[in-house]
């Protein structure tokens, strides 16, 4: 059977200074399976998008701002990933560059300034406790993993940092 995932990005934006970075913390929907956590913005591509168009137009509808400069930190692979059985796909990308002023709330929840020092105090999925350092360390070139899940709990992982 082939593998057909759900193709999606994952962006970390990040203030002027580099010190903080712009989260959604997905309150909006109670029925939504990440209710109550915290997460970069995007989401799924659209069928005539590349992953750069797709991250850009994701941010922009999340936080109303543009893009302006991105990075392609790595790619994770989430088989079986949401309620319904689905393998997710995600390019992850770090922002340092927008232009505009970013929106109080998104559609998923209150867009909030997290301290990057502070990430791991926050309610997240377990794998992004593994893969967030990574997108912020610029000794590590690019990462590439896998993170098997049962509902919210991480049961499997592997991720692999690129080091020059």
């Amino acid at each position: 059977m082939p593998y057909t995932p759900i193709l999606a990005t994952l962006g970390y934006v990040l203030d002027a200074e580099r010190r903080q970075v712009l989260l959604v913390h997905r309150t909006a929907r109670s029925h939504d399976e990440q209710y109550g956590l915290y997460n970069g913005l995007g989401g799924k591509l659209e069928p005539d998008e590349d992953v750069v168009a797709g991250l850009r137009r994701e941010i922009r509808e999340e936080a109303g701002i543009e893009a302006t400069g991105m990075t392609l930190r790595g790619t994770l692979n989430w088989p079986g990933f949401d309620s319904q059985g689905r393998d997710w796909f995600g390019f992850v990308f770090l922002v340092p560059g927008f232009t505009g002023v970013p929106a109080e709330r998104s559609p998923e929840g209150e867009l909030t300034w997290v301290d990057i020092d502070r990430l791991g105090q926050l309610p997240m999925y377990e794998g992004d406790r593994l893969f967030l350092p990574l997108v912020f360390d610029a000794a590590v070139r690019q990462f590439h993993g896998v993170l098997h899940y049962e509902g919210r709990r991480l049961v499997r992982h592997h991720i692999e940092a690129l080091t020059d």
